[in-house]
């Protein structure tokens, strides 16, 4: 009989789907996130097999974790030899040991060689087996700066073993974002198609100030940017995002800009340090202003000069000509045949080798889904998520990578 929890499985995705994650948690009073971690990784079609310390199950009970992963919780080694089972080099072992969160203590006894918890023997035996492991630190700021958990750290690292986060705040090392945690299990798990490869992706809009409070900007989100900054991530790519707004996602580096010229100022200048692939996802002002000093009255009426912007996907098309090269276009309320008419030039002109066309009087800007055609050397049609657009789009790339 499945257990009642398992009924959100694969409500967010398949791509966990037939993954064993064995989800070690550590006596840090971050364990409280280990339930909403656990059912997030079976939302993305993951099996989890939860592994309690003792002093983990003083922060929560193993039933709450039970109820997480819809599985008995293991919070002792018996003649089951359950490390073995699921982290032993055998057949059916566990894909991933994913330690959320990790105390001190237990990133020590790893980086010594000590089994002396469930947790821990589930890492010696992981680690003797080849088997990936991620580690999701979480305690007091100053244990975290302590040279020799430092030490420990970059030898475990040394080892292979990926750590994700922590988020320094409050005085803490507080365990990274769900989110985060996310994104670095799906890539830990993924295919890689991108390894290797240096993509910088530009998303959302720009603001042209029109004196030190007003700006001139435009209606997109960046959903799509992210989502694509995102999903190369997973696949392998070190990223480099240019947008303006934050990034959630750690390991993704993020360029904070706000004008058309600061936006191209940071691409120019990140292209000349060598990236195989540069996606134009961003809705970059066509124009500007000359911006006043101090603020402008208001009550009355107001000219403003607008002076066009020069086009980034050109400049950049102009100084590399090799570069892989993906741009979105915008249209509104034409017909199918012309938009993709127009988006076909538009990448014939440029040389891109991807072109994306949308007709945003149709919605899209700033929703959760959209309506797209990806044109290479065929016409793919997607309709859905902003999600799903940026599989589908990093699909055509990796594919003519």
């Amino acid at each position: 009989m499945t257990h009642p929890t398992l009924d959100i499985k694969g409500s967010k995705g398949n791509e966990l789907s037939g993954k064993k994650i064995v989800l070690g948690v550590t006596g840090s009073i971050a364990a409280v996130e280990a339930i909403k971690l656990a059912r997030e990784l079976i939302r993305y079609g993951a099996d989890i097999y939860g592994v309690m310390t003792r002093d983990a199950q003083k922060i929560i009970h193993p039933y709450a974790l039970q109820y997480a992963t819809g599985r008995d919780v293991i919070t002792e080694i018996t003649g089951d030899v359950e490390h073995i089972e699921l982290c032993g080099d055998r057949i059916g072992k566990a894909d991933l040991l994913l330690i959320a969160p990790c105390t001190a203590n237990t990133i020590g006894k790893i980086a010594t060689g000590i089994d002396d918890t469930p947790v821990t023997t589930f890492a010696s035996t992981a680690l003797g087996a080849g088997l990936p492991i991620i580690i999701v630190p979480a305690m007091h700021e100053s244990m975290y700066s302590h040279p020799i958990i430092a030490e420990n750290v970059q030898r475990l690292k040394g080892l292979g073993i990926e750590f994700v986060g922590p988020r320094l705040e409050e005085g803490r090392a507080k365990i990274a974002d769900t989110d985060d945690i996310i994104v670095h299990v799906l890539r830990s798990l993924s295919k890689k198609e991108l390894k290797g490869k240096k993509v910088l992706v530009t998303g959302g809009a720009t603001a042209e100030a029109i004196d030190p409070i007003r700006i001139l900007t435009n209606r997109s989100s960046g959903k799509t940017g992210l989502e694509l900054a995102r999903g190369t991530f997973i696949r392998g790519a070190d990223v480099t995002l240019v947008q303006k707004g934050d990034c959630p996602y750690t390991a993704i580096r993020n360029i904070y800009v706000e004008s058309a010229k600061e936006m191209s100022d940071a691409v120019l200048g990140e292209l000349k340090k060598g990236y195989d692939v540069f996606i134009c996802a961003a809705a970059v002002s066509d124009y500007t202003v000359d911006r006043s000093q101090d603020k402008l009255p208001s009550g009355q009426a107001l000219t403003l000069s607008l002076k066009p912007v020069p086009k980034l996907i050109e400049r950049v098309r102009d100084m590399h000509p090799g570069l892989y090269m993906v741009s979105f276009k915008a249209e509104t309320n034409v017909s199918k045949e012309e938009l993709i008419s127009k988006t076909r030039s538009m990448k014939d002109g440029l040389k891109l080798n991807l072109a994306v066309a949308n007709d945003v009087g149709k919605g899209g800007i700033g929703e959760e889904e959209n309506e797209v055609y990806i044109i290479g050397d065929d016409v793919i049609h997607v309709k859905g998520s902003k999600r799903e657009i940026a599989k589908k789009v990093i699909d055509a790339i990796a594919g003519m990578l």
